[in-house]
């Protein structure tokens, strides 16, 4: 349920709808908006429903959210989010590049990495430290050393850093470490993870799972948002079909289906979807002609020596072209929205 205040409502007025569901046992979510302020209630609704909202003092009305992820909904936050990332905002009418090689692979690599990014145009620099792999004898990162090396190609190039954390134990390592954490796919409702990350107040990037709906995707949202974060970053990645000619499927309608049905930023991973760097441009142009506010995509200097996805890194100077490219279509995009 969300408790709509009347335009100009006071501070103490809002104060006094936030006690009252707060007494009855509910959390509160405020969203502010330039006339509006609107008070969502998280928990039982069958127990703020029976009071008396309409004598209240500067409230208009109550109303009930019809969805199930209730702080994710445009309902409860009708105006688009924008998450900042140590100044680097994604959001808000902005085309923003998360940029870099799959893998932390050692210090002169991920130094290189973080150089090309920032010549060429990327504003966040991703690198994993712990990767999850389907084969156990594959490459599974460098571990916390990975993440200091992260932090110092990030910092030496004024670039802030965004990693995957697969465990619990992953995530105070992380934070200490890198701006921005990562969910992957494979852990996108491991729920005890999410609620983790929602508590340690960092920007969280969220990936779809490869098997998931766009509903469990929001929901999966949800969880960290519930935990107190609201810095949350959606991501779609493509999906497992029938289709073999592509490591994925990449679901474009997500973009605009999300972006209709949830207030936070909408990026995706042309990477991952292709699996093979010749088909990156191609679906980086469609993604972001469907309005996504960003783009992570794999970037290495010698993609043939890359210990993972080699396959689907682009050259830097593909990347500096996608990024001329793909800004000139986010502008027309742009135009035609107004």
């Amino acid at each position: 349920m969300i408790i709509i205040m009347k335009p100009g409502a006071s501070d103490a007025q809002v104060k006094h709808v936030i006690e009252r569901i707060e007494a009855a046992g509910l959390k509160t979510h405020v969203s502010r908006g330039d006339e509006l302020t609107l008070i969502g209630c998280i928990g039982d609704e069958a127990k703020v429903e029976r009071l008396n909202w309409s004598a209240t003092p500067g409230v208009e009305r109550a109303e009930r959210i019809t969805k199930p992820w209730k702080i994710a909904s445009r309902q409860m936050h009708p105006a688009a989010s924008v998450v900042d990332v140590q100044g680097v905002k994604i959001g808000g009418g902005r085309l923003t590049f998360l940029a870099g090689p799959c893998t932390v692979e050692g210090r002169e690599m991920i130094l290189k990495g973080a150089q090309v990014v920032k010549e060429n145009g990327g504003q966040i620099l991703r690198g994993g430290a712990f990767k999850p792999r389907t084969s156990p004898y594959d490459f599974q990162g460098l571990g916390e050393e990975g993440l200091k090396l992260l932090s110092e190609a990030g910092k030496k190039y004024g670039l802030p850093t965004v990693t995957e954390v697969r465990t619990l134990a992953h995530v105070p390592k992380a934070c200490e470490h890198c701006d921005m954490l990562q969910i992957g796919a494979r852990n996108m409702q491991n729920y005890d993870l999410l609620r983790e990350v929602g508590q340690a107040r960092k920007p969280v990037l969220l990936k779809r799972g490869f098997a998931a709906t766009i509903k469990e995707l929001l929901l999966a949202a949800e969880y960290i948002l519930s935990a107190g974060n609201t810095q949350v970053v959606l991501c779609e990645r493509g999906i497992r079909t029938y289709e073999t000619a592509t490591r994925f499927t990449f679901d474009v309608s997500a973009i605009p289906v999300l972006k209709e049905q949830t207030h936070l930023p909408v990026i995706f991973d042309p990477s991952h979807a292709a699996g093979k760097a010749s088909l990156v441009p191609p679906l980086a142009r469609a993604g972001v002609a469907a309005g996504a506010d960003g783009l992570i995509v794999e970037v290495h200097h010698n993609p043939e020596e890359a210990l993972c996805d080699g396959d689907q890194a682009i050259l830097p100077k593909v990347f500096k072209a996608l990024v001329v490219e793909l800004k000139a279509i986010h502008g027309i995009i742009k135009q035609r929205s107004v």
